[in-house]
């Protein structure tokens, strides 16, 4: 089960995921701020006034690393809606999971991280 978040700063956005994974939800579903789906930073001059408000700021490795610090990503569900900066968004999430040690070569722990 999972319930679509994401808002403000990737910390505000790890907090509510710890929330919600404490309270029962079994899986992730980020939702990513407007500059983030379009494939801009966020200290870009177009993304001004935009930067979290209606999802979570995504602009680098960095920030994909806070949003799931100590969140087991070989455990957990995780979607992610997101269009045109798919495949780096992608690249930052596998290199998370590469960090924490999940062997994403494995098919069964990748679906279950893209799932």
């Amino acid at each position: 089960m999972r319930q679509f978040a994401g808002f403000g700063t990737p910390e505000d956005t790890n907090q509510r995921f710890k929330y919600l994974l404490s309270h029962g939800q079994t899986g992730l579903s980020t939702a990513f701020d407007m500059p983030t789906l379009m494939g801009w930073d966020a200290d870009a001059p177009i993304s001004e006034g935009e930067v979290g408000i209606c999802g979570v700021a995504i602009s680098s490795l960095q920030d994909m690393e806070i949003l799931f610090d100590g969140i087991p990503l070989d455990k957990v569900s995780t979607s992610m809606t997101i269009n045109s900066p798919a495949i780096m968004v992608y690249a930052f999430y596998l290199a998370v999971a590469e960090k924490q040690g999940v062997p994403f070569q494995n098919s069964e722990a990748l679906c279950r991280m893209i799932y």
